[in-house]
């Protein structure tokens, strides 16, 4: 197979990075997918750096067994702790999920007051507070983690009286920040975005990752001459465990119908 009809890649802890795989099917419907979600082994947040890096690494060789030619670390935790261990073992790109959001979301802030959002993991890591000041260490951070918005989207909760209270509750400190941009770092909190932006207001500029790392994929790819003109496209999805759960609870992250069938498979050696 030629390299440029070769697969994208994307893994995740679990269901989450369905977010990121619909963006980059959004920005490049000519490209193929393969999708792998460690399902046996989420959720990330807990484990330590070292754990998620062998995980990581793992995920990493069983999708480059299926010939792909760049691979998305869809991810939060995994791209904090385990980016750089995998751009030095892997001959393909890698692209995770917080450079991109983080540089949008500079981007995007007039008034250099941004909100973060994510898991306990994600938030602990640091990552996003990095990259942000990284990129203008003039950027005022406010990170915030907010843990029960992961089971709320994956209950369906996504727009229900519930949810709205949570939102309040998790973001009231942070809407008196004057912030003028929220990033989403987390891939469920996407599906939360309406009921955010109603409690944050239309002055806040909700930032997605997974939208983000869709078009950094697209500029590498392209970049890179890898980028597939019409040779037709498939889109296969594993996972270490659960595969009819995982299809259940994908069809809410994925709205064409696409996800019908997850292979279940072993990744760890």
């Amino acid at each position: 197979m030629e390299m440029k009809e070769r697969p994208v890649g994307i893994f995740d802890s679990g269901i989450g990075g369905l977010t990121v795989l619909k963006e980059i099917r959004k920005v490049l419907p000519e490209e193929s997918t393969v999708y792998l979600g460690d399902t046996a082994r989420v959720p990330y947040g807990t484990k330590s750096g070292e754990t998620i890096k062998r995980y990581s690494l793992e995920n990493a060789g069983f999708l480059l067994k299926h010939g792909i030619k760049l691979l998305v670390v869809a991810c939060n935790t995994a791209s904090a702790y385990a980016l750089e261990e995998l751009k030095h073992n892997l001959a393909v790109p890698v692209i995770g999920v917080i450079l991109p959001g983080a540089r949008q979301a500079v981007m995007k802030s007039r008034l250099k007051r941004v909100g973060v959002i994510g898991t306990e993991g994600t938030i602990k890591s640091g990552a996003y507070f990095d990259a942000i000041k990284g990129i203008d260490p003039r950027v005022v951070v406010f990170p915030a983690a907010c843990p029960l918005f992961v089971p709320l989207v994956e209950e369906g909760w996504t727009d229900c009286d519930v949810t709205r209270l949570v939102v309040k509750i998790y973001l009231k400190d942070m809407k008196k920040e004057r912030i003028d941009v929220l990033l989403l770092g987390c891939t469920h909190y996407p599906l939360l975005k309406n009921a955010i932006g109603e409690f944050m207001g239309e002055e806040t500029n909700i930032i997605d990752s997974a939208s983000a790392t869709a078009v950094e994929v697209k500029r590498v790819l392209s970049e890179k001459g890898l980028l597939n003109k019409g040779h037709g496209t498939t889109a296969r999805f594993f996972v270490t465990d659960s595969p009819e759960r995982f299809t259940n609870v994908g069809a809410i992250f994925l709205d064409n119908g696409e996800l019908t069938k997850a292979e279940l498979v072993k990744v760890d050696g």
